[in-house]
């Protein structure tokens, strides 16, 4: 009998400065197929660090050619320049329903005004973000905008504080890829409801494997695993 179909909301291919690991598309799409994903949302660490408009091509050419959904990435650093790339992402013939921002990398805080005008410019266009970093830091510029946000990074030991954005926040979600704690998984969908969980592997930079295990093998019912594991990032792309 075959377990839920399953799809990694972060996937990234490129180079990672910090590790000088390279991610190349066709070793990606190998490690997807290995893990047992069906594929994901992915996005390029070129645009992350060093040219964001090839970056994003490169990231929507990968997407297109293995069934997968692209989330281009805006850079932080540089609000005109961001500004530019959303309208030129935005004027695509198919435009991404998805942007990711990756503060932490770029290191920008969330106090800087550049991301705070970045942030109400992709919640305007009705975006849904795909946000790294610290839940605690980051999440606070996105309250009260009726934002549809999917922090990347919530840690277990952070858990309470994505439960209190969450509860006053509808469209507040995480990866579950740092929610590896004893009932991490349960808690959240107890709180707030298993559809604010989307599976997030991090192919091929983290423990893909374990993060699937610990979905497929935690106490949710398996209508829950099946939202996790691909239902609730299926619902959000659409709508977005």
């Amino acid at each position: 009998m075959s377990g839920p179909v399953l799809l990694d909301c972060d996937v990234l291919i490129g180079h990672d400065v910090t590790t000088t690991r390279w991610a190349r598309p066709d070793a990606v799409r190998d490690d997807v197929a290995a893990i047992g994903l069906s594929g994901g949302v992915v996005s390029s660490l070129r645009a992350v660090h060093f040219d964001v408009r090839s970056g994003n091509d490169e990231a929507l050419e990968v997407a297109a050619g293995n069934g997968w959904t692209a989330c281009p990435v805006l850079d932080l650093r540089d609000a005109l320049g961001a500004e530019r790339e959303l309208e030129r992402l935005l004027s695509l013939a198919a435009p991404p329903r998805t942007v990711r921002l990756a503060p932490s990398l770029q290191r920008v805080e969330p106090e800087f005004p550049t991301f705070g005008h970045v942030v109400k410019l992709v919640v305007a266009a009705g975006l849904t973000v795909f946000v790294e970093g610290d839940v605690r830091k980051f999440g606070t510029p996105f309250r009260g905008l009726g934002a549809q946000v999917v922090f990347l990074d919530t840690h277990f030991y952070h858990l309470g504080d994505f439960i209190v954005l969450a509860r006053d926040e509808a469209g507040f979600r995480t990866s579950t890829r740092m929610l590896t704690g004893p009932d991490s998984l349960e808690i959240v969908a107890a709180e707030v409801g298993a559809e604010r969980l989307l599976l997030g592997c991090r192919t091929p930079f983290h423990e893909a494997r374990s993060v699937v295990r610990r979905l497929l093998t935690s106490r949710l019912s398996a209508g829950e695993i099946e939202l996790v594991g691909s239902g609730n990032v299926k619902s959000l792309l659409e709508s977005a």
